[in-house]
């Protein structure tokens, strides 16, 4: 087959288009599905308890993911900066993950633990108390809206058809938890729990 036959047939050219694209794609992709590194959760990982869910919507709803990306690579710059690279294992229970590439804020995949939530509440409702040379947007909004218990059940039952391993008892329990508990707290219980499975930190 000539090239020019390829190239002055546009129906043939996209056929061809899309069978190497596919060809290539299944190529990179299906070998993932059989190494237990990217499929398997890492040690000790568990799903997010019903707080730390509704903050990861939270998160997602405000898009703290246009800033803020959360995937060291392994690489020493990043990892001395920011601790242990990502692991694949660490996001099995991330539908969708949260990984990104954007960093006109710092990474968060490791940023569990390193400052106490006071810290954290101060510097969503206004960063530059705490970082004087931020430019993030303050969230003090987040203080005063109410997390709907029996929306987070709903979600944890649809993680739950996903194998996400929540129990009929997290589901049951889910509501009652997050009483009275404002999104500014779920941000926060899910920003201290990322990256806390990895005990290799700087």
């Amino acid at each position: 087959m000539s090239h020019e036959k390829v190239e002055t047939n546009i129906g043939l050219m996209m056929v061809l288009i899309i069978l190497v694209i596919s060809i290539g794609g299944l190529i990179e992709i299906v070998p993932l599905f059989f190494l237990k590194n990217t499929t398997e959760p890492v040690s000790g990982l568990m799903p997010y308890n019903s707080l730390q869910l509704a903050g990861r919507d939270v998160y997602v709803k405000e898009g703290c993911f246009g800033c803020h990306s959360q995937m060291i690579r392994p690489f020493r710059a990043e990892t001395e900066r920011y601790g242990h690279y990502s692991l694949a294992g660490e996001f099995v229970y991330d539908r969708p993950f949260q990984w990104g590439s954007k960093r006109t804020g710092p990474d968060l995949h490791r940023v569990g633990g390193r400052y106490g939530d006071e810290w954290h509440r101060l510097h969503l409702t206004n960063p530059r108390l705490v970082v004087p040379e931020s430019n993030m947007p303050g969230y003090p909004w987040l203080a005063e809206k109410f997390i709907d218990g029996e929306l987070v059940a709903t979600k944890m039952r649809a993680l739950r058809l996903l194998n996400t391993p929540y129990s009929d008892s997290d589901i049951a329990n889910a509501p009652a938890s997050v009483e009275g508990k404002t999104e500014m707290d779920a941000l926060i219980a899910y920003l201290q729990v990322l990256g806390t499975h990895v005990s290799m930190r700087r």
